[in-house]
């Protein structure tokens, strides 16, 4: 069965999109265009309780049953676990990947989302303000990710749903004023994953 990817073509959710990809699911891209406020609409509120895209919706979710999740770390989770594909099966496997999730969910998406947001503010005052706190914690995440690979392929050992979530950010780097070559392990990393054709699909996938 179709899974619908109520989303638009944000970090958050190109995330699914690449996950989605990757796990072989078949799946139907409905767009949410943020731009003219369509999250706001009582239909998607309905999916998404805090208006935010992505939201999913599973006709053959948990015993066969129909399932709207929205939240992209637990739409990542959930995919994890339906099809057993990028979360590993053992406790050991798994707390890295919950880890890294969760300093994506709460850290490499908020911050770099304020670089994008004070980017866009015409009062100079305040953009130079915000750019200079905002992207320094930004640049400070970046080499906090650049450490982690170091020693190691992927953020968890193996490929796994934390590389998705970091990556949809990641992709924005160019806005983030980030030249990766500044960190050479995350740009390895990146450039690997971007060469992945299911990544690929995922990142280039057209809203119907």
């Amino acid at each position: 069965m179709t899974i619908e990817l109520h989303t638009w073509n944000t970090p958050n959710g190109r995330k699914i999109s690449v996950a989605l990809e990757e796990m072989g699911l078949p799946y139907k891209g409905i767009p949410v265009n943020i731009s003219k406020g369509e999250q706001m609409a009582p239909e998607f509120l309905k999916l998404s309780p805090n208006n935010k895209i992505p939201a999913i919706v599973d006709p053959d979710g948990p015993d066969g049953k129909p399932v709207s999740i929205f939240e992209s770390g637990a739409i990542l989770l959930y995919l994890g676990e339906k099809t057993g594909k990028f979360l590993p099966k053992s406790l050991s496997g798994r707390i890295p990947v919950y880890e890294w999730l969760m300093w994506q969910m709460g850290g490499f998406g908020p911050m770099p989302g304020q670089v994008h947001h004070f980017i866009a503010l015409e009062n100079e005052q305040d953009r130079a303000y915000g750019l200079k706190r905002y992207m320094a914690e930004t640049r400070r995440l970046y080499g906090v990710l650049d450490r982690r690979l170091e020693s190691s392929d992927f953020v968890a050992g193996e490929l796994s749903i934390a590389d998705f979530a970091i990556l949809g950010w990641a992709w924005r780097h160019p806005r983030h004023k980030v030249d990766l070559a500044d960190f050479p392990n995350v740009k390895r990393w990146y450039e690997a994953l971007m060469a992945r054709p299911a990544v690929k699909r995922g990142m280039e996938a057209k809203l119907d």
